[in-house]
């Protein structure tokens, strides 16, 4: 349910003429990609999360459910950062701090449940792509 209300941060924000006119690299995905990407991924922090949380509870898993709360929370800022307030250098800053408590958070989950941790690679993997994909727009705009 958490990461469900991560993805509805979406929601609230326009993604209006702006990102249409900034200059992107040719590499630069499709509109329609993101969303089934997210779905998929988000999904799969669910079952990676219940697999540590049912490994003890909050109270034996705090440090890993913990930091999955803190990547998730910087998740949820990205959205309106970058397309509402339009802060490319500023979306960057939080995605950078997004992938290292990613990478911090698939440690600890994998030292709980190797399952927990696979999981977590592909995001891992889609959110590097999507801090180079940030950085590069910082770059040309």
């Amino acid at each position: 349910m958490v990461c469900l209300s991560t993805a509805a941060t979406g929601f609230f924000v326009s993604i209006d003429g702006w990102y249409a006119a900034l200059h992107k690299p040719t590499w630069n995905p499709p509109g329609w990609i993101f969303g089934p990407v997210w779905t998929v991924l988000y999904l799969m922090m669910g079952v990676a999360a219940w697999l540590v949380w049912r490994e003890g509870g909050w109270k034996a898993r705090l440090r890993p459910l913990g930091l999955f709360l803190v990547q998730l929370l910087l998740n949820a800022i990205w959205t309106p950062v970058f397309f509402g307030m339009h802060q490319i250098g500023l979306a960057l800053a939080d995605i950078t701090l997004l992938w290292l408590s990613l990478a911090a958070t698939l440690i600890a989950f994998w030292r709980v449940s190797r399952p927990a941790g696979l999981l977590l690679v592909p995001y891992l993997a889609w959110v590097s792509f999507a801090a180079f994909l940030n950085f590069t727009l910082w770059r040309m705009n």
